[in-house]
Formats: structure tokens, sequence, C-alpha cells
């Protein structure tokens, strides 16, 4: 039966290739469209005078959910892409110490100690309880929340002790270290949700632990690679990909997805239509007027949304003695943070990311060269920001920060090429609604049954995908977002797939 249905994708971004790959390999007609000439959505490349960039993600944490996902496919990742194990993982610069961070325990001990007064005294009780709650919260993020029934599920009364509810990750990792910045260590990563750690709910302290536990892996090439591969996967299947093609809107009669309706107003349609773009950007862009009460617009104003972030991509004449990833902390982190957060506000002194990749990958950059990726998380767009005002200031103030912070004090001269995308510029050219690159905040109120579902609620014959539906940001997440609307479109149309006991990878 699955022959015979249509499936049309609306972005070639993570969720929306994974959710391809899945469905075109369960045999459903696949047609997925994208506005970019290349596929990969936030996950794609960018290409500027013989350097390459990922536009957003840069750590892949939990590869054994991408591996699962090309197994689904009869697949094997490795066949396709060549990870690099980092170790370390990433440098952490605070104002007074610096400490490299590694997945084995026997480096990581020895930072520790080297670096905190307190040493590793919690760190063997945060691996071991931490791996508890992972293991008791995974299968309440890879079900789907489409029903009350479905939320009222075993797996999530059992998970329940777990929620630490109404903990934050900050006050959770008091369970295990006393100092600010040795916890500061292991809570940054409440950023990946565009979060503040004092705010963001402490079951998220499985993100550290999954790092420490499972590792962090690059891809030759850049992670835009994932993208390329997994649509490659569609083409081989027989999927069809429709880049440089925009969807205008939604067709949507009485309620029901009848297919899109291309910028060219030309109407194509389909029996299910998943929706990969930022979920609420498409629901007050592409849902016709009047077709949501739940979201309607002024609803969707009202939610809470992630932080955005200031990017400046730089193409290098040298190369620069900086590990992978690193992270440099705010002078005054508390602060920077409710700036960002509550103030909507900018600062003096804020926190950055850099990425070094080149250092691994010479790919990604001509020979004796460099590609560096700066992010600064950035309020979103609710700050009423003239972001087009602040954009060169901001850029001298970050290359500043990269000479004081991180000694590349001549940087200036030797920059070839860059890009920027402010917060406005997420919004404007990329479509991210009010600029929040991390989509909803991940609040107890917008997790889970409350988060928007899979098989979405208000429009029959739409399912979604991605960082803007359960389980929620994060390539891992993302892809489970696609495996589990992908198999509730199977189940209803009978089509046979089997599916994996995640167990095989989960360490117990």
């Amino acid at each position: 039966m699955s022959q015979s249905k249509h499936i049309i994708i609306v972005g070639a971004g993570p969720g929306g290739l994974c959710a391809g790959m899945l469905l075109s390999q369960r045999g459903f007609k696949v047609s997925i469209y994208d506005k970019h000439p290349e596929v990969g959505g936030r996950n794609r490349p960018i290409r500027l005078d013989g350097f390459t960039f990922d536009t957003g993600p840069t750590f892949l944490l939990m590869k054994g959910v991408l591996d699962e996902m090309f197994e689904l496919c009869g697949r094997r990742s490795e066949d396709y892409l060549e990870f690099l194990p980092l170790s370390p993982m990433y440098r952490l610069v605070y104002d007074d110490r610096q400490i490299e961070v590694y997945s084995d325990r026997e480096n990581m001990r020895a930072e520790l100690d080297r670096v905190f007064d307190e040493g590793t005294a919690g760190y063997e009780q945060f691996l071991q309880r931490e791996r508890k709650r992972f293991n008791a919260l995974y299968p309440c993020i890879t079900r789907d929340y489409s029903s009350l029934s479905s939320f009222l599920s075993a797996d999530l009364i059992k998970a329940l002790p777990w929620l630490a509810f109404p903990k934050s990750v900050f006050a959770n990792l008091g369970r295990y270290f006393t100092q600010e910045k040795m916890r500061l260590a292991f809570c940054f990563q409440s950023k990946y949700l565009g979060m503040s750690p004092w705010e963001c709910p402490a079951l998220f302290t499985m993100l550290p632990y999954l790092e420490h536990e499972y590792g962090i892996y690059h891809v030759a090439g850049g992670l835009n690679r994932i993208a390329a591969a997994m649509a490659q996967v569609v083409t081989e299947n027989g999927g069809e990909i429709h880049t440089s093609t925009g969807v205008k809107s939604l067709w949507v009669e009485d309620g029901v997805v009848k297919g899109v309706i291309l910028d060219d107003g030309s109407q194509v349609r389909s029996d299910e239509t998943v929706v990969n773009a930022d979920f609420a950007h498409a629901m007050s862009r592409l849902a016709p007027a009047g077709s949501l009460k739940k979201y309607a617009p002024e609803k969707l104003q009202k939610l809470d949304y992630s932080c955005s972030t200031f990017m400046l991509y730089l193409g290098l004449d040298k190369c620069y003695d900086l590990p992978h990833h690193t992270i440099v902390f705010a002078k005054d982190y508390r602060t920077n943070i409710s700036n960002i957060f509550a103030n909507k506000t900018l600062s003096a002194d804020f926190s950055f990311y850099v990425q070094n990749a080149s250092v691994n990958d010479p790919s990604l950059a001509p020979a004796g060269k460099s590609a560096l990726y700066v992010l600064a998380p950035m309020p979103n767009n609710d700050s009423g920001l003239d972001w087009d005002a602040h954009c060169q200031s901001l850029r001298e103030q970050v290359l500043d920060s990269l000479g004081v912070r991180l000694g590349l004090a001549d940087i200036r001269d030797h920059i070839e090429c860059e890009k920027i995308i402010t917060p406005g510029g997420w919004e404007r050219d990329e479509y991210v609604f009010k600029g929040a690159t991390f989509s909803l905040a991940h609040k107890f109120s917008q997790m889970l049954y409350w988060r928007p579902h899979n098989r979405f609620e208000e429009l029959d014959h739409c399912y979604l995908v991605g960082g803007g539906t359960h389980p929620g940001s994060g390539l891992p997440t993302i892809y489970e977002s696609a495996r589990i609307s992908a198999n509730m479109i199977s189940r209803k149309h009978g089509a046979a797939f089997a599916d994996i006991q995640h167990s095989r990878w989960l360490k117990q």
C-alpha cells in the first residue's frame, strides 16, 4: 500500500531528510521541497572562496542514533561518512583558568584534579546517576505524544522520579559539585537548547553525561555531510529532492492538508505532508489564515522561545593553534546569561564558542589556511534590537574578544572572506521565528505532550519533524522526531518496517 502513497516533505533540513530516508526505504513516494540550492537547512554548508563552514550544528553527539537511522535503511553510516572522534572534546576557557574536557575517564580525572580544588570527588557519582537518568528518560524521548493515552505510558510513570522537577540543571549539579565554575563545566550544554542553566529543567543534566559517556565526533567535510548522505539515500530509494523550490503555503481544505502550494503558484497533491520548516514560522506563514486555533499567530507570539546567535564565519590565510572546539565563558557569566534571557539586551562581555575544525579536517580550507566558525549567544528578536545597526560593532567586539581571550590578536590581518548572520538574519533570511535558533524553549510546559505533536493536532494528514516538535532541538533528537513521524505514517498506511532496540548502544 505504501508504494501508492505520496509523502511531501517541506524542508530538506536534518529532520526532513531523515524522515525522507526512512519513508522512501519503506516504499513511499517521497518528494522533498526546499528553497535553498543545497540540502541541509541549518545543517547545510556555507561555501566561501574555497572555505567550507557548517551553517549551524558542529557537535555530533549520540552517534548511535545516527547509525540507527542508516541501519533502518539497510545501510551503514560509515559507508557514507567518515567519523572523527575528538579528544579532547573541547576546551573551556574561564577568566582565570582553562580545562581540556575528555570523554575518557583517566584524562578527565587528571584535568579535574589539575583545575578544580574539589577535584574528582563528584565525577563518578555524576556519571553513575546521570546514566540511570538517561536510560530511564530515553524511552520517553523516542515515543510519540500525539494523544493523552500515548503520554500516560508506563515508560513515563517509571521515569517521573528522574524528571527532578522543579530543579534546574545548575541546581541539580549541586548534588555532585560545589564550585560554580566546576558546575559550569557540566551545564553550559543547556545552551544547546538555547536556555539558561539556571532555568533549563534538571532532566537535561543528561546532556553533559552523554558527552562524557559517548564522546563527540566530527564528520570529515563538516556535519553538513550528514545531510548530503541522507539525501543520497533518499535518491537511491527513488525519492525526489527539489532544491531551489520554495513552498509558499500548505494546501488546506476543511482542516485537511491536501499538499503544498509552491512559490510559483503550482499545487502538488500528497497523501501526507511532513513539515520540517521552523515550527512557528511554518504555522504563522505556511498555514492559511484562520486555519489554526491553538497555534494561531497571536498565540504563537505568547510561547517561550530560545535565545538567538550572532554568527561569524571567517576564512583565514593562516592556521591558529586552537583545539577543534573552544567555549569561552564571559567573565561575569551570570550577568551575560541574564542579559540574553531576561533583560534581552547586549552585553559588554559575552560568552562565545569557536570551532577550528581545520585542525583535524584540512578539507575545509585551502592548504595552509583555516575556516573559523564563531558563535555568540544573543537575545532573540523579542529584544527589539536593530541588528543591522549593531552588526558591525558586534563584529568588532567578537574580533576583539578573540584577541583578548584566545590570543588571536592579529586575526583581522588574516581574514580573506567572511559571512555574518545576526538574529535578524536568522529570521529574515533563514525563516527562523523571532530568530530563535533553537526553536521553542524546552521548559516543562513546552515538552513531551505539551510540545507541538509529531502528528500535528490542528491539521489532518500533517506531521511535524525538527526542533520545534517532540522531542526537541539538537541533531539526535531531531532524527528521533523523524523516526517518530515516519513510524506513525507507516503504521497508518500499513507499511512494514523493522525497529531497533536502543539498548544495543546504551550503556547500562
